[in-house]
């Protein structure tokens, strides 16, 4: 639940600190007096959109926190996020800064936070029901997001949506292919060509530079042999070869050695100078054995050279790149036909609907058994909000759509679109939520639709802003009843201007405006005591004049 709520220089609040307790908590005051703006800047801490003109004037920024307590499965997504709060045991603290230039910045735990984990958190634990949220009832799209959100089937529902786009994107991709079938078959056979001119080719990994390497070598061979042979007679095949000179040496020292001692460091360098030598001499003699004029191999690597090179210039790329471009032509032609494989593609759209079709009828069915039990449920309300005789439906109306052509039946959200449909009254037939004239019945009705869907929803902080505007007399005491009932198992915020609500309340704010000292205005909230409560009653009853009547009434209907 809600534990704490700071507010700094948002709007008209300059500052204030208020501490919330479980059950259900009422704001009243007069009109303007800021009621609604605490709502705001709550909804601000829980991911809603911000600009300049929340920050109030004169202000650098506006500051607001709210403290919560965190449930297992706010605590689960915390640790999931790396944002847990050490500093307070299950609890987490929400606080957005918005600057005058309109520039906000987020934080959880002290962490900076995107808006959407901030959106995210907070749906977990806060559920607003705006003072207008009767009229949005009126649109297709908010009965359905309100009836599935009631039967927990947003989940289902979401997979039906991405099922339906999977459905469209591979009917597209028929369409696609059928539009396309001419431009493709021009393509595949360019791709042909050029794929057998590589195939024929054949160029390998590497080829390129082991090709030119070997040309190098074999067109330099005469320069090679005769460096190579020169190299071998002066260290070994000549009447004064290097080697046998410096093992005479060698030969001379180590006998010259044994009279002094000290030739050892010179002949110890000479003796390794004679077997590197010998060394050099024997890879020479290998080598020479294998270097040989070959001038048809010569003619075969030019000719192996010219084709790579040739196809380079072809294909307008570096010789050393035709391998991979053979393997990008052969890829490519192998997309182009199975993109172009009309039955293929038609096979597997067929299959995309079909599995549309087989999350799309859990839906439906899901839908059927919540829709009568959301129905009783507001038909029971109804009774209790001045409806007697009233009805409601929650109408399953089947989508159009053909199969036959590839086309999948219903749409992203289903089989069927929902509308809910009310009778006002006994022997009134059904008709749509939106072809309601009456203010004060949609007013009841969209009340009785928030406490059902609130009661069945985990959500552990629920506030209504105003959502028994356009009621009163015994049906304020009804709703009234309904929202404190609904507090024993939740925490409830209600701003409320209906005395019947107010009384009801197991705590009371004030909200009021008064001056700041400099000519502005700001707003104050007060926590009322017994006393209080009976004067905020008592001027919620009678208005500006409060009488002694309206003190007794107002002390009857808190005692009550």
């Amino acid at each position: 639940m809600l534990r704490h709520l700071s507010i700094r220089d948002f709007v008209i609040v300059a500052a204030l600190d208020l501490e919330f307790d479980s059950g259900f908590t009422v704001f009243s005051g007069e009109t303007g007096a800021g009621k609604s703006i605490l709502i705001d800047a709550l909804a601000l801490t829980l991911g809603a959109r911000a600009d300049a003109g929340v920050v109030r004037a004169g202000e650098s920024r506006a500051d607001i926190t709210a403290e919560f307590d965190a449930p297992p499965h706010v605590a689960a997504w915390l640790e999931e996020q790396a944002l847990t709060n050490s500093d307070a045991e299950n609890g987490v603290i929400l606080r957005r800064v918005v600057d005058s230039g309109g520039r906000s910045r987020a934080f959880i735990n002290g962490t900076p936070a995107t808006l959407a984990q901030l959106r995210d958190i907070g749906e977990r634990l806060v559920d607003i029901h705006g003072q207008h949220a009767h009229q949005l009832l009126m649109r297709p799209d908010a009965q359905r997001e309100l009836f599935d959100t009631h039967a927990g089937l947003l989940e289902l529902a979401a997979r039906v949506t991405r099922a339906w786009r999977d459905a469209r994107d591979a009917r597209f991709a028929v369409q696609t292919a059928q539009a396309r079938e001419r431009e493709q078959q021009l393509e595949r056979e360019r791709l042909a060509w050029q794929l057998a001119e590589l195939d024929k080719l054949a160029p390998q990994p590497g080829e390129w530079e082991e090709v030119s390497a070997e040309h190098t070598r074999l067109s330099n061979s005469a320069n090679l042999i005769e460096g190579v042979q020169g190299a071998l007679v002066a260290l070994s095949e000549s009447d004064d070869a290097m080697i046998s000179g410096l093992n005479s040496i060698v030969s001379k020292l180590r006998d010259l050695a044994e009279v002094d001692g000290a030739l050892g460091d010179a002949l110890a360098a000479l003796e390794p100078a004679a077997i590197q030598l010998q060394e050099a001499a024997y890879s020479l003699s290998h080598y020479a054995q294998r270097l040989e004029l070959d001038p048809n191999r010569l003619a075969q690597v030019e000719k192996r050279l010219d084709a790579l090179h040739s196809a380079s210039r072809k294909f307008r790329l570096q010789p050393e790149a035709l391998p991979a471009e053979h393997a990008s032509r052969r890829q490519q032609l192998a997309l182009l036909d199975a993109a172009s494989d009309l039955d293929a593609l038609r096979a597997a759209a067929d299959k995309a609907n079909e599995a549309y079709l087989v999350e799309a009828r859990q839906l439906s069915a899901a839908r059927a058994g919540a829709a009568q039990a959301l129905g009783a449920a507001v038909t029971q309300g109804m009774q209790e909000l001045s409806m007697a005789g009233g009805s409601f439906e929650v109408a399953l109306v089947p989508l159009g759509g053909n199969s036959g052509n590839g086309e999948p039946v219903g749409g992203a959200h289903g089989l069927e679109q929902i509308e809910f449909r009310v009778a006002g009254h006994a022997g009134v037939p059904l008709r749509p939520l939106a072809k309601i004239a009456s203010g004060g019945e949609l007013a009841r009705i969209s009340l009785a639709l928030a406490v059902i869907a609130s009661a069945a929803s985990p959500t552990p902080t629920l506030i209504f802003d105003e959502v028994d505007t356009g009621i009163g007399g015994g049906v304020a005491e009804v709703v009234g009843r309904l929202l404190h009932q609904l507090g024993q198992a939740r925490q409830v915020l209600c701003v409320t201007h209906l005395p019947q609500v107010a009384a009801r309340g197991d705590h009371h704010f004030q909200v009021a405006k008064a001056g700041d000292g400099n000519g502005g205005t700001v707003s104050a909230v007060t926590a009322l005591d017994r006393t209080s409560r009976v004067e905020e009653v008592a001027r919620m009853l009678g208005g500006l004049e409060i009488t002694a009547t309206t003190r007794r009434h107002a002390k009857e209907m808190l005692a009550a």
